[in-house]
């Protein structure tokens, strides 16, 4: 009873810039990470192979240093691993793939798959139709010839691409590198393991999208998995198990707060996620200066607990209230230059007004804890 595990979309060599160089550089530490954990599912599941469906790097440029490192991290899983360029790492005459051979990094159970064909393993009894990307993009259907592949007798069909399955996919991807939606049956293939949409998505009973084993945007579909796949024989229904292997959880909100109940479930919802958790916050509305001291408290707690906590609150008007003037006991010309600040940035809704409100607010409550010790 073969039984494979299928990923996709590593992605290696990838730059987080946007982030702190801190969290940048854990980002790309858990991609390794996740190879690793990958090798070890391997082993736990007593799996025959691991199939990669394409873009194991980011980029052709890729240091050797990474190269080297991927491979490093596969060891664990001494079985098989079959490696399918896509359209990060085509299989140019000149790529990371040729630099990988030349370094003499790939070992011996690894398979480049740099060729339309197929790949027999043979202790394994399973034929893997390969349909690699020798060009960024491609404008016909690469997984076609897979009805002309012949596998011995008793040996499992197995179907590996990179691209888009046509009409089944939001339309933004539904462009180049095509792959028919009936390709699972008009090929007799058992399984059509797939890499492209970075999600763990079903697309009929025998045809798969993994997803990245490690998130690496802000979008919800169920990323950071891999699947274990089982087919008892050859034309049985595959059981495919989805198992995590994500370390960070990253996650995209965007809030409009307009009463002070609406602060509270924001701040409670952020109290619930984990220390793993990438978060990307846009506010919108309005909030008391009391609300805003809070707000600013629970992010600051939250920034030093999360892996990464961004927010934009740009659109998050303060509207002060009269029991926020009277606590700041603004009185004479500060108490003028708070009322104005309010009215100019209620009137025009004036960024530089609504930071200068914030940054007096601050500086009266300082002195005001200043006097009080």
């Amino acid at each position: 009873m073969p039984k494979f595990l299928h990923t996709a979309d590593w992605q290696m060599g990838r730059a987080f810039t946007r982030f702190e160089t801190e969290d940048g550089a854990a980002l790309v530490e858990a991609r390794f990470e996740a190879i690793e954990t990958l090798a070890q599912l391997a082993n736990e599941h007593q799996c025959d192979a691991v199939l990669v469906a394409g873009d194991v790097f980011d980029a052709q440029t890729v240091s050797d240093r990474t190269i080297r490192r991927v491979f490093n991290a596969t060891k664990a899983f001494t079985g098989a691993w079959v490696m399918l360029p896509g359209n990060h790492d085509a299989a140019l005459a000149e790529s990371v793939w040729t630099r990988a051979q030349r370094l003499g990094a790939v070992p011996e159970n690894v398979h480049l798959a740099l060729q339309p064909g197929v790949i027999d393993l043979e202790d394994q009894r399973l034929s893997i139709l390969c349909a690699p990307l020798t060009q960024r993009h491609t404008y016909g259907d690469l997984t076609e010839p897979f009805s002309g592949y012949q596998s011995p007798e008793g040996f499992l069909r197995v179907g590996l691409a990179h691209g888009s399955v046509q009409g089944l996919l939001p339309d933004e991807i539904d462009s180049t590198n095509p792959i028919a939606p009936d390709r699972a049956k008009a090929s007799r293939l058992d399984y059509l393991a797939l890499g492209d949409w970075h999600g763990t998505k079903q697309i009929d009973e025998r045809t798969w999208y993994s997803g990245t084993p490690e998130p690496e945007r802000f979008r919800n579909n169920e990323a950071g998995n891999a699947l274990i796949v089982e087919v008892f024989e050859p034309g049985a229904t595959p059981k495919v198990t989805s198992v995590p292997t994500g370390r960070y959880q990253w996650h995209q909100w965007r809030e409009t707060l307009a009463v002070q109940s609406d602060l509270e479930q924001l701040l409670e919802r952020l109290g619930t996620l984990p220390e793993s958790a990438v978060v990307d916050l846009r506010l919108e509305g309005s909030v008391t200066l009391a609300g805003e001291e809070t707000l600013l408290k629970a992010l600051s707690v939250a920034e030093a607990r999360f892996r990464s906590l961004r927010c934009e609150r740009s659109g998050l008007q303060l509207t002060p209230t009269d029991e926020d003037i009277a606590a700041l006991k603004a009185d004479g010309y500060v108490g003028e230059a708070v009322e104005s600040l309010r009215e100019r940035q209620e009137a025009a809704q004036d960024d530089v007004a609504r930071d200068a409100l914030a940054i007096l607010a601050g500086m009266l409550r300082e002195r005001e804890q200043e006097v009080g010790q």
